[in-house]
């Protein structure tokens, strides 16, 4: 195992100083140490998506002619390869940048079903991209990796290309977890058991992925309810909202909640717009806002310098409500039932989750059945 002091340090020996990326749990130490030393500040930027992230390492190139790190999970290289390919490629401008990459779903690994198909496509998608790549795991040294980043990497940098770490689960040493505090005492798990058990029949839940559709699934079971009415959208983050879009126009009878964290939102805050444009009358939003990527560890996001609720009004949201407590989150969720959508709900909750909290028992395929059934009617 590599500590990520020791790895920083590597990195600093070659003049990379500058971070950027979306936190991962395969790098929550990295991250972690990361944060804890250089805080969020002109070195370190914890940006809205991933291609957002090699965008601002290319213009911190730009600006210094320095190398800069982009860091992700496998499954952020989907919103990346649009920059990495027509921006950074040596074909274009030859910005040569560092990956760092979780490695979700590797072969012959076990993890969740959104991970099994970028994890086994990672390692081509990178060679198809020409990035070469070095692998950390538990057995990994740092005296292998600077000699690898001497031998192989920096030649690649200094010729306009791009590398990578691609990081294997349990490479890093375990250091002090970062956690972000936020006000707020209301927690996202009984804010969702609320608006579920005072949602109406014939009402449809769309909730973003993460701890938000875990918490859904563990409250449908607590209260021994089944699961057709709501829709966990296990990957695909920040497009959860557009999926329940669309289902509010096709479904105009019923209401439609989307369930977001503010992680989410923030990687394609322009499904606010379009949500917006589109006005549907029976589109409920609820963002969930804790003020970090909490999924991945409590890095934070940038939702605390800016007001989603004024944005959601710019975009043509119908009404916003902010709230922090159960009185007020029932009351509004009341006082709506007699007003038109879009709505934008932003609850303020604590940052944190049960240690036991589960993850959903029945598969995607399972879930998407048995909601296709609910918006039929049969059952």
């Amino acid at each position: 195992m590599i500590h990520p002091k020791a790895l920083l340090d590597l990195l600093y020996e070659q003049e990379i100083e500058f971070f950027t990326g979306v936190p991962d749990s395969q790098l929550r130490e990295f991250c972690d140490y990361l944060t804890q030393t250089l805080g969020i500040s002109n070195q370190h930027i914890v940006a809205p998506n991933e291609g957002n992230a090699v965008a601002l390492a290319a213009g911190y190139h730009l600006a210094t002619g320095k190398i800069g790190m982009v860091y992700m999970q496998n499954s952020g290289l989907g919103n990346a390869v649009n920059p990495m390919t027509s921006l950074v490629d040596p074909k274009v401008y030859a910005i040569p940048l560092v990956y760092m990459i979780g490695w979700r779903g590797m072969p012959g690994i076990h993890d969740e079903p959104q991970h099994v198909k970028q994890g086994e496509i990672t390692i081509d998608l990178l060679n198809l991209l020409g990035i070469h790549s070095i692998l950390l795991s538990k057995e990994s040294t740092i005296e292998e990796v600077a000699t690898s980043f001497q031998q192989t990497l920096l030649p690649a940098l200094k010729e306009g290309k791009s590398v990578a770490f691609v990081v294997k689960k349990g490479a890093f040493e375990s250091v002090t977890k970062y956690h972000h505090k936020v006000s707020s005492t209301l927690s996202r798990e009984r804010a969702i058991e609320l608006i579920l058990q005072n949602t109406e029949e014939q009402d449809a839940i769309v909730s973003t992925t993460g701890k938000i559709s875990r918490e859904v699934y563990e409250q449908r079971e607590f209260h021994q309810q089944g699961h057709d009415k709501d829709f966990l959208t296990v990957g695909a983050m920040g497009h959860s909202s557009m999926i329940a879009l669309q289902i509010a126009e096709q479904k105009p009878q019923r209401r439609i909640w989307s369930l977001d964290g503010d992680g989410a939102m923030l990687m394609h805050t322009g499904a606010l717009a379009l949500i917006g444009s589109r006005q549907p009358s029976n589109f409920i939003h609820v963002l969930l806002n804790n003020y970090v990527h909490e999924s991945v560890g409590s890095i934070p996001t940038v939702a605390e310098s800016i007001n989603f609720l004024e944005i959601a009004k710019a975009c043509g949201y119908q009404a916003v409500y902010q709230v922090q407590d159960e009185a007020t989150l029932i009351q509004t969720i009341q006082h709506i039932k007699t007003e038109l959508g879009p709505i934008l709900i932003q609850v303020n909750v604590s940052n944190g989750s049960r240690e036991d909290l589960g993850r959903p028992k029945t598969s995607p395929i399972q879930n998407k059945t048995d909601f296709m059934q609910f918006l039929k009617g049969s059952r």
